[in-house]
């Protein structure tokens, strides 16, 4: 038997066993479900199929209201996108706007201008939007000068027959289709820039490259070592939190996004998993939605969003869909940082995490019918 039969036998077999031990609960529509505690993102995305002519005002009452209960950046994300469903306003409208709130909002450092500094001191942002319905996707990735990188997605989508642009291409398309160009840099990301130089540029992600990127900084040059090694990394689970969204509307219409600014100190023109579809998020209106966060560079290889929904498609349920996402990484990088949320067509929803130590649970936001107001739910990684 081939290796791809046993993974395959594998999947099947856990997605059995796991729909048996995570039967379908109850479930309601509308539903906005985010990574992370960004709460005002998500109540924004549920108001805008609501009450979109008022969704600004919205926004600033949320913000106002929100940080006596939660840090700022949290409230405003999952708020946002709520007030955009409520409102009777679109799927694709509440993901956008959702994710946009959280890049103003700099949501943990790690969405949006001013955070993740780059080996040349530079932030720039990458992002996705996905249309359940059309299966019709815009993305934008090593963005520049640009904040609202999920508008410049979206822009992508709508106005090109293209999927993906990059770099500074993509920023000259974005300030040709109005998006104001603004300095991405603030002396935050100045200041995690600086200390690091201080540090000798650790951690970095380099390898096989002269000087020793463990002890210095660049510029480097190929080198093979005599004997190779695996450095250990420790985890920080602050260097990788995607803002990841899936909305569902009365009427089953889906959408997906997401929005990030990268790894800090990553190698200038990287880019990770969110812009990439399959990857970052998917969306399909027939079978459901995914969204991944973590080490986009280990998960990008194994299209975890795609593989729940197309596992949703053939009836697991969004939890076992999940599970067995991240157990397909797991088996080849067991030591992986990440976690998915997931959702089906009927509004039931799951997540799903790797264990490693600094990471042992999982939050994420949730806002239904149900839900009010947002709930902030967890799930225990394994």
């Amino acid at each position: 038997m081939s290796r791809f039969e046993k993974d395959r036998m594998f999947t099947l077999l856990l997605v059995y066993l796991l729909t048996l031990v995570f039967p379908l609960g109850h479930a309601s529509l509308p539903l906005v479900i985010n990574t992370w505690p960004f709460k005002n993102a998500t109540f924004t995305d549920h108001q805008s199929l609501r009450r979109d002519v008022k969704c600004a005002e919205n926004l600033l009452a949320s913000i106002t209201a929100s940080c006596q209960v939660w840090p700022p950046h949290l409230d405003v994300t999952l708020g946002e996108a709520w007030s955009v469903l409520q409102s009777g306003g679109s799927v694709l409208n509440a993901v956008e706007k959702g994710c946009a709130c959280c890049e103003t909002e700099q949501c943990d450092g790690t969405v949006g201008y001013g955070g993740s500094p780059d080996e040349t001191g530079e932030t720039t942002l990458d992002a996705m939007i996905m249309n359940g319905d059309t299966m019709e996707v815009g993305a934008v990735a090593d963005l520049r000068r640009i904040k609202n990188a999920i508008g410049v997605a979206r822009a992508v989508m709508e106005h090109t027959e293209h999927t993906l642009l990059v770099g500074e291409s993509a920023s000259v398309f974005a300030e040709n289709m109005g998006f104001i160009a603004e300095d991405l840099t603030t002396n935050k990301s100045l200041n995690i820039f600086s200390q690091w130089l201080k540090g000798n540029c650790q951690p970095n992600y380099r390898k096989c490259v002269s000087p020793d990127p463990s002890e210095y900084c660049g510029p480097y040059r190929p080198h093979v070592p005599l004997l190779r090694t695996t450095l250990e990394r420790q985890t920080n689970i602050h260097s990788h939190d995607t803002i990841g969204m899936i909305v569902i509307d009365q009427n089953g219409h889906m959408a997906a996004g997401t929005s990030t600014n990268g790894l800090t100190h990553k190698v200038p023109g990287r880019v990770g998993d969110s812009p990439i579809i399959g990857a970052g998020a998917y969306v399909d209106s027939s079978a459901g939605g995914a969204a991944a966060t973590g080490d986009g560079d280990v998960m990008m290889r194994f299209l975890p969003s795609y593989l729940a929904v197309e596992l949703m498609r053939a009836g697991a349920d969004p939890t076992a869909a999940c599970v067995s996402a991240i157990s397909r990484i797991k088996r080849h990088h067991s030591e992986f940082f990440g976690a998915i949320i997931c959702a089906n067509t009927t509004g039931h929803y799951g997540a799903a995490c790797n264990k490693v130590p600094g990471f042992s649970q999982f939050h994420f936001m949730v806002s239904n019918p149900e839900t009010n107001p947002p709930a902030l739910k967890s799930v225990d990684c394994f």
